[in-house]
């Protein structure tokens, strides 16, 4: 929290000196595409394995060398200009995610930001865009004043036209890129155009403006990420929504007062600040009870964790069911349950790589165990990519490996609180037992279907641990990654259509956790069903049929067995 809150202050320099001089000439359309663009770069640091501001920063000057070649000389189509850039960048992007490294870059922070996650090296970027700016900014001031409000008759010449705007639109790539790590790209106008536009309601002299900008973006910072604690809600998208509801309540507060008695604009603005204020306030946090206080990252771990466990341990589950581990944002309660753990029990193989830095920024001594690190059965995983991992992280699809991961639970709750020790030992044991016998019933489901028939097409590779188990073919999934961040692409689509007709495959299985339209879409043309969901990197609610671990393999179970025979055999199990 501490080190967001420090990037927020310091990128306050240079979202709200440039977001005056993006209001002032017209930028505001220019400043969004720009982060935007650097979706390619992203995607290229990700496959190459390079530092991903480096990448966004080059794209994003890229794309300002291109706005800044194609609109010379034509002012009054830069919006137009801009967009054609910007849509050559987000195809660029597309294609390399998709057909190029075969796996997304980190989507959802580009798109949102990751504020918690922010490390040592975003808060460096961030004061070089600070100090860069404040440099400039001095040099270049007032032929950019002159500018704005004259571009045609300045009283500098053509090429040094071109160099201050030059000047400017590298100013704006640098300090965008050095914001994806807060608010995204999608946001990125929250912090350089929306407090810039909110000053200038209630000032008209350029320097009070800009220092007003500066405040601005200072303070609606420092209370949104205060409001995403309370609130427990992702941090950029907070600050967005409190940059814009003080535009809002600013413009709305100057047409009242406009109209209003001279006497009642005090009570008014103390009315107002008051209501903010008490629509803030709010209680967060619980307390263990003295209970053993555990974080699980993923919902299958919760499972495990609470079943072992008991009453003796209170969980902390960080991924909520139904909740994708390959998109997800920390939350401010994630620290905070960090911070209070004695365990964090994690999935590893990078599927929940932000619990690392969640731990450490925490400043918890809690103990971090990769239960995946030692389970006895591992396939291979991805080659490249951010989220590329040594084994396919989808190991509990395996009943050996979720009994590995259950007695490995209850060994370190036991080491952690040996007064529960017979306790967890029992509970561990009872686990198992049911876990035998469902993996033996699963077994015996599938003799029923022959191994013919056994072809398996997913939403994306994740039942590799499963298929292997039980004797299943995994013919080919419409997002062909072990990350749900992998995009298909057009080709990949259809060579999967033809491989379904030419298999005969007679299903293919949407997962409860994506959209089904691309699987229902193959579906449709190629004469395969598409009725029958599986659980794949989550849990379901708990009223679903795969509400715990037990019911969800069960329910896969069932799911494929009814798939692969059109419907004629079933597969009744109780967990």
């Amino acid at each position: 929290m501490q080190r967001g809150l420090v990037e927020v202050l310091i990128l306050a320099v240079p979202a709200g000196l440039l977001g005056t001089w993006i209001v002032l000439r017209g930028l505001a359309f220019f400043s969004h595409s720009v982060g935007t663009a650097a979706f390619p770069g992203l995607v290229l640091a990700d496959g190459l394995g390079f530092a991903a501001p480096l990448g966004a920063l080059a794209a994003a000057l890229v794309f300002t060398a291109g706005n800044a070649a194609l609109g010379r000389g034509r002012e009054r189509e830069r919006d137009s200009v801009v967009a054609l850039v910007l849509v050559g960048c987000l195809a660029a992007g597309v294609i390399l995610a998709s057909d190029v490294f075969g796996s997304g870059a980190n989507v959802e922070t580009l798109l949102f930001g990751s504020l918690l996650l922010v490390d040592d090296a975003d808060i460096r970027l961030a004061a070089i865009a600070a100090v860069a700016t404040l440099l400039v900014s001095a040099l270049a001031g007032q032929r950019w004043l002159a500018q704005g409000f004259d571009p045609e008759g300045g009283p500098v010449s053509r090429r040094q036209t071109l160099a201050l705007d030059a000047a400017l639109l590298g100013l704006i790539a640098l300090a965008t890129t050095a914001t994806l790590s807060v608010v995204g790209t999608l946001l990125v106008a929250s912090l350089f155009v929306v407090p810039a536009a909110t000053a200038r309601l209630f000032t008209e002299r350029m320097l009070s403006w800009q220092l007003a900008s500066v405040v601005l973006v200072a303070l609606e910072g420092t209370a949104g990420l205060w409001l995403s604690v309370k609130t427990d809600a992702p941090p950029g998208a907070t600050i967005a929504c409190v940059a814009g509801a003080v535009f809002t309540l600013v413009a709305l507060l100057r047409a009242v007062l406009a109209r209003a008695p001279r006497g009642s604009a005090a009570v008014l603005a103390a009315t107002l600040g008051l209501a903010l204020l008490v629509s803030g306030c709010g209680n967060s946090g619980a307390d263990a009870d003295g209970r053993l206080a555990v974080v699980a990252t993923t919902t299958q771990i919760g499972d495990w964790v609470s079943e072992v466990g008991g009453d003796a341990v209170a969980v902390d589950q960080v991924l909520q069911p139904n909740t994708d581990p390959h998109d997800y944002e920390p939350r401010p309660s994630d620290v905070a349950a960090a911070a209070d753990a004695k365990l964090v029990f994690a999935n590893g193989d990078n599927l929940d790589r932000w619990i690392d830095q969640i731990v450490s920024d925490s400043g918890s001594d809690a103990e971090l165990i990769d239960l995946g690190a030692d389970v006895p059965e591992r396939l291979p995983g991805e080659s490249s990519g951010e989220e590329a991992s040594r084994y396919d992280p989808h190991w509990w699809h395996d009943p050996r490996n979720a009994a590995a991961a259950v007695r490995e639970i209850a060994r370190r709750l036991s080491a952690a609180d040996p007064s529960h020790r017979r306790l967890f030992q029992s509970n561990a044991r009872e686990y198992l037992r049911r876990l035998g016998r469902l993996e033996a019933g699963i077994a015996s489901c599938f003799d029923q279907v022959p191994v013919a028939q056994r072809k398996l097409v997913t939403d994306h590779d994740a039942f590799g641990y499963f298929a292997r188990r039980f004797g299943i073919d995994v013919v080919g999934a419409v997002i062909p990654s072990q990350t749900t961040q992998a995009q298909p692409s057009a080709k990949d689509v259809s060579e999967l259509i033809d491989l379904i007709e030419r298999e005969g495959v007679k299903a293919v299985f949407p997962e409860s956790s994506l959209s089904a339209k691309v699987a229902d879409a193959i579906a449709r043309q190629t004469g395969a069903s598409a009725d029958y969901v599986l659980y794949g990197d989550t849990l379901g609610p708990a009223d679903s049929d795969g509400a715990t671990y037990l019911q969800m393999e069960a329910a896969n179970a069932e799911a494929m067995v009814r798939g692969f025979s059109d419907g004629r055999l079933g597969c009744r199990l109780s967990p």
